[in-house]
Formats: C-alpha cells, sequence, structure tokens
C-alpha cells in the first residue's frame, strides 16, 4: 500500500531534479487549478491536501502497465482510469511519482558505484604512496632519495649488494647438491636496508634458478624478508586487499599449485595409507608420518610452533560436476553456498585461465573462514585456487596458501596456513541417480595449520576434532544446500508442506527471502567485518555489541543497526535443543511476542527441521488498532552433520500480501536474528543421562538486532547499548532456564 494523489515535491525521494517531460506534466496538471483559484475569491485560505489510498489491485495494474509504458499518453490514462475507478489526474500523478522513485533508485545505485570506485582509487594511492617511499636502488640496495652520501658510504652499499648476489649464488648450488634451501640471512645482516629486501631476495633466490625444486619455492612463499610485515598488515587492513604479483611471482606459484595438485589427488585416493580411522571411527584423521614419507616438500614449509588439522570425508552431492566446480571459482556463488562457512571472499588476481573452460584455472584468492559464534576469531587466509579436469567425468579443485608474497602478510600474523586441501568431484551415472541437477561422489580433503592460541576455551574440543574447521563440516554444508535448491524445482514439493500452493510465486519469493535472511544473519554473527564497528561499552564481558549504518541496501531498514551476540555451553544434546528453539508451540517461553502460530510451511529438503516457515503473532496488541500493519515471523530452520541454525526475522503483513500476489522480495526489508547450534566436541564418556557433565554437549549462540534509529545521521546512546544486553541476557536466561533443571544452571 502507499499514498498517491498528488506529485511528489523535489528531494522527497531523494531527486535533486525532474525529466523535462515530468516538469511539463506537472505545470499543466497543476495549471487548472490556478486558474480556478484565479477567478474565484483571492482571500480564501489554500484548501488543505487529500489524499487517495490506493488498492493492491489498482498498484498491481498500473505496476504492470509502467513496466511496459513508463510514459503513458492520454488515452491510455483515461482507458486505465476507467477500469480502475480512479480519475485521470491520479493516474498521471501516480506514474509521475513512480518515475521520479525509480531516478531516485538509479541515482542511489550510480552513487553507491562512485563511491566504491573512489574508496578503490584511494587505497591505490595510498599503495603507491608507500612503494615510492620504500623505493631502492636496484644496484647497491639503499633507498632511493636524493641527498648526500659520502663515497665510503656508497662504496660500502655496493660491495654489501654484491655479497648478497654471491650468496644466492651458493644458495643455489647448495639447494641442487642437497636438495634443500639454504635460509637466507638477509634480515640478520642488514635489518636498515628493509625496505630493499623483498625484491632482491624473491630475484636473487627463485629468478636465479627457473627451475628451483618445488621446497626451494614453499619455503620461500612461507618466509617473507624482514621489513615487509609491516607493509602486509597495512594491506591486510585495506578491504581492496590489492595485491600485483610479479612474472617471477606467477613462476613461482603456478609450480606450486601443480604439486598441490598432485597431492590433492593422492590424498583423495581410497586406498591411500595417508589416512587411518579416528579412534572412536567416526571420521579419517592424517597419519602424519606416512604424509611426512610421501610429501616432505610441503612438511618443510611448515609453520613452527602451529598444529594440524588434517581430515577427509565423502558423500554423494544433488549437483553434476561442472556446475558444483562453477560455484567453487566464483567468489560470489561460493561464500553464498557455504555462508555459514566463508564470511567473505574476494579474487585477487587470474594467473592463469583457458578460454572456454574453467579447466586449467589459477587464480589468487582471499578469503575468511568462520565458526559462527563471537568468541570465535576469523581465519584469513590467501591462498591459490586452481582448477583441473582429470577426465571426462572427474574434476579437482586445490587450494594451498601462498603467505609471504608480495602484498601479502605472513602466516604468524594469519594465525593460519592452508596446505594442499580441495574437492575431487566425479559425476555418477544418470541410471545410479536420477536427479535433476545430476549427482556426483564429492571427496573433500581439509588441512589446516594454525595458532591454537586465539581458539577460545569453549572451542578447543570442536577446532581440535575439526567439527569448527574440518572436512565434515564442508561436506555436511555442501549437500544440505544442493539439496535445498532443489525445493526450487517445480514438481518437487515435499508432502509436509503447508499453506503455500506448490510451484506458485508466493512460494518463489519466500524462499528467496529466507536465503537472504539467513545469509545476513551468517555475515553479522561472526568476527566482525569492515561494515561493523565493535563497541566497548557493553554491559557484559561475554556479549559483543558492535553497530553498523544501514544506507543504500534495499533488503533492510535503513538507520542504525544494532547487534548482539554472545556464546554459552548446554549440557544437551544438540538435536534436543534445535528441537526446542524452532517449534511454534514453545516459542513464547524464549521470546516476548508471545503465542505464534504456523501459517504456511516449505521443507528444503527430506531432513525433518530443514524448513521456511510462516508464524503469525497471535497477541492482543495487534488488534487494538485497526490501522497498524500485523507483523508475522518468517523462519528459517536448517541442520546437517556439522550443526543447526534457527533464524528469524519480523515482515510486515503487507509486504507479505505483496509477495503472494506476485510482488519482488528483493526490497522486502529483514532484519534477522536467531541461534546456532553447535556439538561442542567431546565425546561422551556413558551412556547415562543427557543432562551429566560427561554427556556431549552444545554449543549456543544466541545473536539479536535491533534498528534503534531510522536516521543513519543519529547517535549511539549507551540506553540503547543497555538495552540490547538485557534484551540478550533475558532470552538466553529463559532458553536456559527452559532447557536446564535448575541446579545447572
Amino acid at each position: 500500500m502507499q499514498l498517491e494523489s498528488k506529485p511528489a515535491p523535489d528531494g522527497e525521494l531523494g531527486v535533486k531534479s525532474k525529466s523535462k517531460e515530468d516538469e511539463n506534466e506537472s505545470r499543466s496538471g497543476s495549471g487548472s487549478e490556478n486558474m480556478g483559484n484565479a477567478s474565484g475569491d483571492e482571500q480564501e485560505p489554500p484548501r488543505k491536501k487529500r489524499y487517495h489510498r490506493h488498492t493492491a489491485r489498482q498498484i498491481q495494474e498500473m505496476e504492470s502497465l509502467f513496466k511496459e509504458c513508463p510514459h503513458p499518453d492520454d488515452k491510455q490514462r483515461q482507458e486505465l482510469s476507467r477500469e480502475l475507478g480512479l480519475e485521470p489526474r491520479q493516474v498521471k500523478f501516480w506514474f509521475q511519482n513512480r518515475r521520479t522513485q525509480l531516478k531516485a533508485q538509479q541515482e542511489r545505485a550510480e552513487n553507491n558505484v562512485l563511491r566504491h570506485e573512489v574508496e578503490k582509487l584511494r587505497a591505490e594511492n595510498i599503495t603507491m604512496r608507500e612503494a615510492i617511499r620504500n623505493a631502492s636502488c636496484p644496484n647497491c640496495g639503499g633507498p632511493a632519495t636524493l641527498r648526500e652520501m659520502s663515497f665510503e658510504e656508497q662504496h660500502l652499499r655496493i660491495e654489501n649488494a654484491c655479497l648478497k648476489d654471491e650468496l644466492d649464488r651458493v644458495s643455489a648450488v647448495a639447494a641442487k647438491l642437497f636438495g634443500r634451501s639454504v635460509p637466507p640471512m638477509v634480515s640478520q645482516q642488514a635489518p636498515q636496508f628493509s625496505g630493499s629486501s623483498l625484491n632482491l631476495s624473491i630475484q636473487g633466490a627463485a629468478g636465479s634458478n627457473p627451475m628451483s625444486p618445488p621446497a626451494q619455492v614453499a619455503g620461500l612463499l612461507s618466509a617473507p624478508p624482514s621489513g615487509v610485515e609491516e607493509l602486509s598488515n597495512a594491506n591486510n587492513l585495506n578491504t581492496n586487499k590489492s595485491v600485483v604479483l610479479s612474472d617471477v611471482e606467477k613462476n613461482s606459484v603456478l609450480d606450486l599449485a601443480v604439486m598441490a595438485m598432485d597431492e590433492l589427488v593422492q590424498l583423495a585416493q581410497p586406498d591411500s595409507p595417508v589416512w587411518i580411522p579416528s579412534p572412536d571411527a567416526s571420521k579419517e584423521v592424517l597419519n602424519y608420518d606416512e604424509y611426512v614419507r610421501q610429501f616432505p616438500k610441503f612438511v618443510e614449509s611448515k609453520q613452527y610452533g602451529f598444529k594440524t588439522d588434517a581430515t577427509r570425508d565423502d558423500g554423494l552431492v544433488m549437483m553434476n560436476a561442472a556446475s558444483l566446480v562453477e560455484v567453487l571459482m566464483d567468489p560470489a556463488k561460493w561464500m553464498e553456498m557455504f555462508c555459514t562457512n566463508v564470511s567473505k571472499a574476494l579474487t585477487l588476481e587470474v594467473i592463469s585461465c583457458a578460454p572456454g573452460s574453467l579447466s586449467g584455472t589459477l587464480q589468487l584468492m582471499y578469503a575468511e573462514i568462520q565458526a559462527l559464534s563471537p568468541l570465535m576469531q576469523t581465519r584469513e587466509v590467501y591462498f591459490l585456487r586452481y582448477c583441473k579436469q582429470h577426465q571426462d567425468s572427474t574434476w579437482a579443485v586445490v587450494d594451498v596458501s601462498v603467505d609471504g608474497l608480495h602484498g601479502t602478510p605472513s602466516p604468524a600474523s594469519l594465525h593460519c596456513r592452508r596446505s594442499p586441501s580441495g574437492m575431487l568431484i566425479q559425476d555418477m551415472p544418470d541410471s545410479i541417480h536420477d536427479m535433476p541437477n545430476g549427482c556426483s561422489k564429492v571427496v573433500v580433503v581439509e588441512h589446516m595449520e594454525y595458532d591454537d592460541q586465539p581458539v577460545h576455551q569453549l572451542f578447543k574440543s570442536l577446532v581440535s576434532s575439526g567439527g569448527a574447521f574440518g572436512a565434515r563440516k564442508w561436506l555436511a554444508t555442501l549437500q544440505r544446500q544442493c539439496e535445498a535448491l532443489t525445493c526450487y524445482l517445480p514438481g518437487l514439493a515435499s508432502a509436509r508442506e503447508i499453506g503455500v500452493i506448490p510451484n506458485s510465486p508466493a512460494r518463489q519469493s519466500l524462499l528467496k527471502l529466507s536465503q537472504r535472511m539467513t545469509t545476513n544473519f551468517c555475515a553479522g554473527v561472526g568476527a566482525p567485518s569492515s561494515q561493523w564497528t565493535t563497541l566497548s561499552g557493553s554491559v557484559h564481558d561475554d556479549i559483543r555489541v558492535m553497530t553498523r549504518k544501514s544506507v543504500d541496501n534495499p533488503g533492510e531498514p535503513h538507520g542504525i543497526v544494532l547487534s548482539a551476540a554472545t556464546t554459552l555451553w548446554l549440557p544437551l544434546a544438540p538435536a534436543r535443543v534445535f528441537d526446542y528453539l524452532r517449534s511454534e508451540h514453545l516459542r513464547s517461553e524464549w521470546d516476548n511476542s508471545g503465542m505464534v502460530q504456523e501459517v504456511a510451511r516449505i521443507a528444503k529438503g527430506q531432513a525433518t527441521g530443514n524448513d521456511v516457515s510462516l508464524f503469525r503473532i497471535d497477541a492482543l496488541n495487534q488488534t487494538l488498532n485497526a490501522n497498524q500493519n500485523q507483523m508475522l515471523f518468517l523462519q528459517e530452520s536448517c541442520t546437517d552433520a556439522s550443526g543447526s541454525l534457527v533464524v528469524y526475522a519480523p515482515v510486515e503483513l503487507t509486504m507479505i500480501n505483496m509477495m503472494i500476489q506476485g510482488g519482488d522480495p528483493a526490497h522486502v526489508a529483514v532484519l534477522p536474528s536467531g541461534f546456532v547450534i553447535l556439538p561442542d566436541g567431546s565425546e561422551p564418556h556413558s551412556t547415562t543421562s543427557i543432562l551429566q557433565n560427561d554427556a556431549t554437549g552444545t554449543l549456543l549462540t544466541v545473536a539479536v538486532q535491533i534498528l534503534i534509529s531510522t536516521l543513519p545521521s543519529a547517535k549511539l546512546s549507551l540506553d540503547s547499548i543497555v538495552a540490547i544486553n538485557t534484551l540478550i541476557s533475558n532470552t538466553v536466561q529463559k532458553v536456559k532456564g527452559a532447557l536446564t533443571p535448575s541446579n545447572e544452571l
């Protein structure tokens, strides 16, 4: 519903000027009124504007005509006014306002693009200034600045450069004789020349021997020279992640990618002795002694003090190999598919690609891998992603870290390093699995080295067992998401769906809105990204409070958004917590909205609990005011072997009716909140009651978002922080009180 009677004044919809045609129509529309007023009493006060509220049918009919003809002539307006029971002037004013609104949206989009371009140019300018400031002489290694230099100092610099070249030649000869590289001594001998050590070390060690052994390449990439860490950290803070590889670096990373691909293929073989069953036989873990014997080159580049997390898992996925490879090679699609695992992904540079095929594509990427909790630090990785088709029906996609390149920080500053990991994907015959999107067998290998110090105590067991970042989590997420995609196909509605007509536009709209809601929720639960600002004035230390401005996103309410999240441990099985939180009958125990009733349900998979539901609030205050827009809750619940989610957001009833009539859900504003349910990673030591402390527990993350002001320029007050802290604390206490006995609180 919207108000329509008079043309909107300039600036009311964010537009500074109108088109020439709209101005002429505005003058012609008001001319008759001016003439009528001129003939009457000039002392008569101006009459108050009358507004007319159009019906949903009138808006729908005018919208359909607007898509075909934004500028209807008089005949079309006359015909439309007769059909809708409106005056021709009302139809004319509606089309004029609609054009003004469309123009405002286009200008906001163009301004957003220009703003990003300006930020990118500013970042490149800062990088170029830093490079000029740290420029070095290619002959002597000294700073490339014009200043007075004594003859003795100049002679010492030239002699030092000659000694470096001699050391590089000796290192290359030693590498050929002994099969391993000699550690560079540049950082110990010449700390005052840190600004020039990067180019000299790369060109000297790698450039002197283009056919250097893989161990030499891996050692070079994992150990940047001294003096580069400060510049790398500065680039790490830049959201553009600007990285430009030289020709020498491209040759080095190409050899590294080929070696990583060979290792992935060997690790994915079912009879590989590198893998052994875990003590509980629930998964496969790395046989480190056998791994060192078969792959000594990557072991030499292992970061000192890092722990190893290596797992493997395999299963069937409802997607053909070619489509799955396309998802993995596109950062946007990869983030959307694994929204619970990846909070950010960028392609920094495409190093090689074959025209018309993804096979042979090598690209340098940056990603932030997350576990959905404010207590877990996001793992940042700079890595190569290499794709290759080995047979007609078999593909492999491998990832391997390249920390230490120009513009990338060291592994120590990132707290993790990605050893050869990835997926081996094989198409299955249609006669075995007749699926609409095809079916493929996927082998997932996940091998990560990480610093254990930043890991929170609550997540120690989950991380060490591989449940937080291991192969099972990646495979389970992929299987659930690919199964959920089948719900968009016609004729595949489940029998447990209620209140929604199969294959209807309303069903598709609710699914799209729910997917966007869940993706936005996952983006705000983990460690804060560049769009969030962490606040230090939280009342409770275990609750993380963040804020951001929502201005240009049409899918969110405009204004200041405040978010709070916390994680707690419950002595319960994750399945019981999931069933409790998604239940419509038990929602009133922890939610202040009162009793709710499920009016629609869409199945997003065969497993019970993977649903999109629409709840109607049966609160009495919604009937007190007939003009008040009633609110419904859109909820998505999903579960797999790695964990569960329950995400919900309030939606106005008018927006739901708009989608039922076939409207676009892209502009429906949602502000999601919800729960993340993860196993704690421990194994039960007995078969007694699950409420005992030795039983498997649950790591429950609670996250809420509220809109504290519709003005992006509003100031954040301490009362708002206290209010959201109180809200999340009360929710936690209600959930704990309902699920656990009083002596467990």
